[in-house]
């Protein structure tokens, strides 16, 4: 996978890792493509570590998994450290 195909892969699993977790998490399309990037090299370790496999190809089912598993998991550490609570209505 290329480098703008990566940064794609990051930017859309932080927005759907920001739609599936509740409440509201702050910052624009920035801080989501920088925490989709982070959380799809997280997921890809993880996947690495735990099922032998990373991320592979865009269109992998396996890629994008791992890329938004790993992006809720930064989006989790992201709102401890910044003190956002989820609001349940």
């Amino acid at each position: 996978m290329g480098f703008f195909g990566f940064l794609l892969l990051g930017l859309l699993a932080g927005a759907i890792a920001k739609l599936i977790l509740p409440g509201r998490q702050g910052g624009g399309w920035l801080i989501t493509l920088l925490l989709g990037v982070v959380g799809a090299l997280l997921g890809g370790w993880i996947g690495g570590l735990i099922f032998g496999t990373g991320l592979q190809e865009f269109f992998s089912l396996t890629t994008w998994l791992l890329a938004i598993g790993g992006s809720i998991i930064v989006l989790l550490i992201y709102g401890l450290v910044t003190g956002r609570k989820a609001h349940h209505g």
